[in-house]
């Protein structure tokens, strides 16, 4: 039963969970010269919490929607391969929304009402990503919902958590996470394509066609690349360069996707588009440190 939950939560995921609050705090470091811990860590477990929430609404309502069978490309699903009922897969949902709340009691007493409305979307969403009257990831703004919650919100949610303030930089760095992050997505649906083709998910790949989400994809990387120039004007210079490494990972990722159909060697991509995220977090960190 553990094993079949911690399926559902899709682990490979969570680095798009824990690379916007690392960089945020690293980013309030550079600014302020400290961190608070406490609230550091309470960001963290709300991002988790938030995260693996969206994951088991996912996992149930792709399979009650056709999405997910037991023939997908991808890893297999709980609910899809039999291992947990809609039932259980919904409540441990319920479980880690309402740890999700929890979480954010020390953010709110800190921080206030910004924290609720930054919050209360974000928790609404774990659902209407793909479920609900308006489902994000059914209508082809899968990417563009990541960018911005898992990117600009979550990036720049952090640095105010820390920092009590809003400034351009934290916008930079966000946009930068919710670009990566969003190549897994791209990769993902790209991966899908044909079940969602069947099952009436439009995807930005159903509705355009796999060869303009390859586009959008490479668009993100580069300009996520350019991105980092800006790092000269926040105090950290050498990030630019310091981007070399995970940039050529996402370059190649896909190169990778372009070069062949659709088939579980995609998978291979989408661990590579998560070694991405995590590399920039790395580098980042280097390049503001230095």
């Amino acid at each position: 039963m553990l094993k079949s939950y911690f399926l559902a939560a899709r682990p490979r995921t969570l680095p798009a969970a824990i690379v916007p609050v690392w960089v945020g705090c690293v980013l309030a470091w550079k600014f302020v010269g400290g961190l608070d811990w406490v609230l550091a860590l309470f960001t963290l477990l709300g991002a988790l919490c938030v995260q693996i929430a969206t994951n088991f609404f996912n996992d149930a309502i792709d399979h009650e929607k056709g999405a997910d069978t037991r023939e997908r490309l991808g890893p297999q699903r709980a609910t899809a391969g039999g291992l947990l009922s809609r039932r259980a897969v919904y409540g441990g949902a319920f479980i880690f929304l309402f740890l999700a709340c929890l979480a954010s009691v020390p953010l709110i007493q800190s921080r206030g009402w910004v924290i609720i409305a930054i919050g209360l979307p974000s928790l609404y969403l774990t659902y209407g990503y793909t479920g609900g009257p308006v489902p994000l990831a059914y209508l082809g703004l899968g990417e563009l919902f990541v960018i911005l919650f898992f990117g600009m919100v979550a990036v720049g949610g952090t640095f105010y958590v820390q920092t009590g303030e809003w400034l351009w930089p934290a916008g930079v760095v966000g946009l930068q996470v919710g670009l990566l992050s969003a190549v897994l997505i791209a990769i993902n649906n790209l991966r899908d394509l044909k079940e969602d083709r069947e099952s009436g998910k439009k995807t930005v790949a159903v509705r355009l066609g796999p060869g303009v989400l390859q586009q959008m994809a490479g668009g993100f990387v580069i300009l996520a690349m350019i991105l980092s120039l800006c790092g000269h004007y926040y105090g950290a210079g050498w990030f630019f360069l310091l981007s070399v490494p995970w940039f050529a990972v996402g370059v190649t990722c896909i190169c990778g996707v372009k070069a062949s159909p659709p088939g579980r060697h995609y998978n291979r991509y989408l661990a590579g588009a998560a070694l991405q995220l995590v590399l920039f977090a790395v580098l980042f960190t280097v390049a503001v440190a230095i």
